[in-house]
């Protein structure tokens, strides 16, 4: 089973424009609550499969994206930042 990764964001434009950049370039993924473990200005977060992480910063960065930070799920349920 491939990884999930999730972007925390500082607000919901962002996270709601990250959404369709990433449907447009047919990239799997999940608008969710933010999980309360991760601090974020934002109650919007991305899910994601690891698998796509080169893709998405890619999009990030060429779009000029404004993110709070790609997170790890941990098996103890904590987040680290990728």
């Amino acid at each position: 089973m491939e990884g999930l990764l999730i972007i925390a964001f500082d607000s919901t434009q962002q996270a709601l424009r990250t959404e369709m950049l990433l449907e447009y370039k047919d990239i799997d993924m999940d608008i969710f609550p933010t999980p309360k473990e991760i601090t974020a200005g934002c109650a919007l977060s991305i899910q994601f499969p690891e698998t796509e992480l080169e893709e998405v910063q890619s999009i990030i960065v060429s779009e000029q994206v404004e993110i709070r930070g790609i997170f790890k799920p941990l098996s103890n349920g904590g987040y680290s930042s990728i």
